[in-house]
């Protein structure tokens, strides 16, 4: 029996259910974009669960982006909570709870989807992490990982990126990260019209896509 579902946006493939792929948002909040993703997900055979951290906000202006994740950390234990919910959610929602689920975490949301790994390493078996990193201890942490990253951004310095990569290669977990020339910050995301790169995007999709069919055991 499934358990009941936590604030967010769940997407099923049209066979009814699918390998469990839970996607965290940006600090835009759970808005157009990550909903879509979700149905793209969704039609590609996966079962997808965006989780709302932001229990109904959401915004597209950076100022009131950043308040919304000054107003998130200050009890960070909440959001933890929150992912860990969704998480155990999405395996009780798609049947896989001995298999695991991959997360897909973009810029805020991928230092969720890295904390989440080091802390429940037997239930996530793949990261996927656009533009963003975090200071997560990656000892513990069973998962493949995959990294979408822009060439030029100030929200995300590449010594960082470098660093969790080695640290990931030194924890011993399979790891690939992609450099995306031309790019900045948001370059996935088509809402963002000062920043998407269709090419980029497209090409960090076709290989999420690849990656993830590749997580999950037949």
């Amino acid at each position: 029996m499934s358990l009941a579902q936590p604030d967010g946006y769940l997407a099923n493939p049209p066979a009814g259910s699918g390998k469990p792929v839970l996607v965290l948002h940006a600090w835009w909040g759970l808005n157009d974009t990550i909903k879509s993703l979700c149905l793209r997900l969704a039609a590609s055979g996966f079962t997808a669960f965006a989780p709302d951290l932001y229990h109904g906000k959401v915004t597209d202006q950076i100022a009131e982006a950043e308040a919304l994740v000054t107003a998130l950390e200050r009890n960070i234990a909440q959001p933890r909570a929150d992912v860990a919910q969704a998480a155990r959610y999405l395996q009780s929602r798609a049947g896989a709870t001995e298999t695991g689920i991959a997360v897909v975490g973009f810029s805020l949301g991928a230092f969720y989807a890295l904390d989440l790994s080091a802390a429940d390493p037997d239930t996530v078996r793949s990261v996927i992490l656009f533009y963003g990193t975090g200071p997560v201890d990656v000892t513990r942490t069973k998962a493949a990982y995959l990294g979408h990253f822009a060439e030029n951004d100030p929200f995300e310095a590449r010594s960082n990126v470098d660093a969790l990569e080695q640290g990931l290669r030194q924890a011993g977990r399979p790891v690939t990260f992609h450099h995306y020339p031309g790019t900045g910050h948001w370059f996935f995301e088509p809402d963002r019209a000062d920043a998407y790169k269709p090419d980029a995007a497209d090409l960090a999709w076709e290989r999420t896509l690849e990656f993830l069919k590749q997580s999950f055991p037949a």
